[in-house]
């Protein structure tokens, strides 16, 4: 999985479809391995980009969990921490 994409799920507040966009996005360039395509691919990698995001929300509004959201501020941290302790050496 690519480490750009980071999960969306379960999260207060909900994710954005800004956050689902850049990860749809990061899906896409990984799959079609271009960062930026051609004049001549643009518009089927935009309409992918954008179907992507449409079914990312679609999913995540019908996920259903019991577990309580998690903070993304919370979250955020431990990332960083990870981060930090990864890079550091």
């Amino acid at each position: 999985m690519c480490r750009n994409i980071k999960p969306l799920f379960n999260f207060e507040p909900p994710a954005t479809e800004d956050e689902m966009y850049a990860a749809s996005l990061q899906f896409v360039r990984k799959v079609s391995g271009f960062t930026k395509p051609s004049q001549a691919n643009e518009a089927a990698f935009q309409l992918a980009v954008e179907e992507i995001t449409m079914v990312t929300g679609q999913l995540l509004r019908s996920l259903e969990t019991n577990a309580l959201p998690k903070d993304r501020e919370e979250e955020s941290a431990k990332a960083r921490a990870r981060a930090a302790k990864r890079f550091s050496r």
